[in-house]
């Protein structure tokens, strides 16, 4: 058990029953040439999240903790994009559409895949779905009860859109979901203010908001004893 400062107070995770969960770290995202600069994003922005990702990740996998992969995209053929998410706006190039990473968020493309720097390892799974939420579509929720996981540590981007609308759906179906704020981004900062300020109102209406650095403290308290213990037995 670690207790972890977090807004709107401090929440009490069981790390045996706690998932890391990354939302949609992919090129088309995150890249020049990708779905997010098609709709007229500067897409650097959403790189301040990688680097405190990165340091999360390394951290979770330390505690063998279970490490979840989100994707958004759809099937080549397109039989899974409502037609008014295909139609909206005015992209430069349209969901589909060939681009310099291949078509624009179509599975199996290189621009629908996770950016390098947190790409997932073996054991890893990832979630490929056709919404802006983890749990639609797909079988998120199956692999997390067959997992007994209980509490969600919620990263990625974008924070107002994918991040959020995974985290409300988490919560109707009873997880408890911790968002590390800056292992989050938006292409709007102040979106994503916004967003993790939603989760974190009226005493925690969808869940817990608290940093990277804060998340990895409690997991360093929590394997530090079983680490001096390896270390001792050693000896």
């Amino acid at each position: 058990m670690i207790t972890v400062a977090a807004e709107p107070q401090p929440i009490v995770l069981n790390i045996d029953r706690t998932a890391l969960v990354i939302i949609d770290m992919q090129r088309d995202f995150l890249e020049p040439g990708g779905f997010g600069e098609t709709l007229g994003n500067n897409v650097s922005l959403l790189k301040a999240a990688v680097a405190p990702l990165k340091a999360m990740l390394a951290g979770a996998r330390d505690a063998g903790m279970l490490v979840i992969h989100t994707r958004e995209g759809h099937r080549p053929d397109l039989s899974d994009a409502p037609p008014a998410k295909i139609e909206r706006g005015s992209p430069s190039k349209r969901i589909g559409d060939p681009g310099p990473m291949g078509r624009i968020l179509i599975r199996g493309e290189p621009g629908h895949d996770i950016i390098e720097e947190l790409y997932p390892i073996d054991g890893e799974p990832v979630i490929d779905k056709p919404g802006k939420g983890a749990f639609y579509q797909t079988d998120l929720q199956l692999m997390l009860q067959n997992c007994g996981i209980e509490n969600l540590i919620v990263c990625g981007v974008t924070t107002e859109v994918c991040v959020n609308t995974t985290v409300r759906e988490a919560n109707d179906r009873g997880y408890r979901c911790v968002v590390l704020s800056d292992c989050c981004a938006s292409y709007f900062p102040e979106f994503h203010e916004m967003g993790l300020k939603m989760i974190k109102a009226q005493g925690g209406i969808f869940g817990w908001v608290t940093g990277s650095e804060q998340m990895l403290a409690g997991l360093a308290a929590a394997t530090a004893p079983s680490k001096k213990y390896a270390q001792g037995s050693g000896s």
